[in-house]
């Protein structure tokens, strides 16, 4: 007996990438997680932590971290919201704007949780074909005119970078709400961040899961007008984020030394790794994020993945069209990136 709505039985899910135990002896680069440790600054937040904060409840709008970000970004607090991860902000977004009649907008290949979300909440999702070369299809997007549109800068699976002009050509043609996912833009060379200021009807999401190596957190948030916080507050969970994380993270998005260093450390990885792949024969595309996305020189793609994870390296294979005949490698170690590569050398 199916107990919950047609649209959830009929629809897969979401699929993160394998996950092994600590300790377990695997070179994991699948999941795009940064390969250095926090800042000391936030691993210490931990070990002085009060057991007051636990017994209470959190500050409901993580008031101590928005902060904290304004700082950083130049941006006043009370135009920052805070998530249990980016990925609970792009829920309350596609739920905020969901409903019969109205389409979630997207261009693919990119990050299948739009998708998701979409099914979810059984709104229609349009896909709109990247070219080969990854430019952003902009007039078709617009003409679209989605409730919502997501567009990831840099884009994921592709690592490819998305021109500011672009975004604002697309922000200004668009009558529904544009979220610009810059997940992976403390690799990147540009961002977004000013278009808020300029077009009521954008976004910008922000993570610390890559930049800042603190994917286990689970804190994201969104840098918007006042007035649209205001709607999506009506729907956030009360407290969906935790007293720790929101110290931990405050500290963390503090120490911007710290995190720029191991930014350009995994920006220099990733230019060798890339040119060991050439070497290889794989084609590689231009990558703004912390991975790239290759293809194998016979296109063998799953056969690879395969053999890797046997010699217990993990990386991102997805079959699905457009991605199939690809794999996804996270920039890791240096001692990690000439592993994978002599691996790939004897395969």
């Amino acid at each position: 007996m199916n107990y919950f709505r047609q649209k959830i039985h009929e629809m897969s899910g979401y699929v993160p990438g394998e996950q092994p135990p600590l300790g377990t002896k695997i070179i994991k680069l699948n999941s795009n997680e940064n390969p250095y440790p926090p800042s000391p600054q936030a691993l210490k937040v931990l070990q002085e932590i009060d057991g007051e904060i636990l017994r209470r409840y959190p500050e409901p709008t993580g008031k101590q971290f928005r902060i904290a970000a304004s700082q950083v970004l130049g941006v006043p607090d009370d135009w920052i919201v805070v998530g249990n991860g980016s990925d609970d902000l792009l829920n309350l977004i596609v739920r905020a704007v969901g409903e019969t009649g109205k389409q979630v907008v997207c261009p693919c290949p990119t990050y299948v949780l739009y998708r998701t979300l979409a099914e979810i909440q059984d709104v229609e999702f349009v896909e709109i074909p990247y070219p080969d070369d990854y430019q952003l299809p902009v007039d078709l997007l617009i003409a679209a005119q989605g409730a919502v549109t997501f567009v990831a800068s840099p884009n994921s699976p592709s690592g490819t970078a998305i021109p500011l002009a672009d975004l604002e050509q697309l922000a200004r043609g668009l009558s529904g709400i544009l979220v610009i996912d810059e997940a992976y833009v403390d690799f990147a060379e540009n961002h977004a961040l000013e278009l808020t200021k300029t077009y009521n009807n954008v976004i910008v999401l922000r993570t610390l899961s890559k930049g800042y190596s603190l994917a286990g957190l689970r804190l994201g948030f969104g840098i918007t007008n006042p007035a649209l916080i205001a709607e999506l507050n009506k729907i956030k969970d009360s407290y969906n984020v935790d007293a720790l994380a929101y110290l931990v993270a405050a500290e963390a998005i503090a120490d911007q030394t710290y995190k720029t260093a191991n930014a350009e450390k995994i920006k220099a990885s990733r230019q060798k790794l890339a040119l060991s792949l050439q070497e290889l024969g794989f084609d590689i595309w231009p990558s703004q994020t912390n991975f790239l996305l290759v293809r194998p020189p016979q296109g063998d793609a799953e056969r690879i993945y395969q053999r890797l994870k046997q010699e217990g390296i993990l990386i991102r294979y997805f079959n699905q069209p457009r991605l199939a005949d690809k794999l996804r490698i996270t920039v890791g170690t240096e001692a990690q990136n000439q592993i994978l590569v002599k691996t790939l050398n004897e395969i």
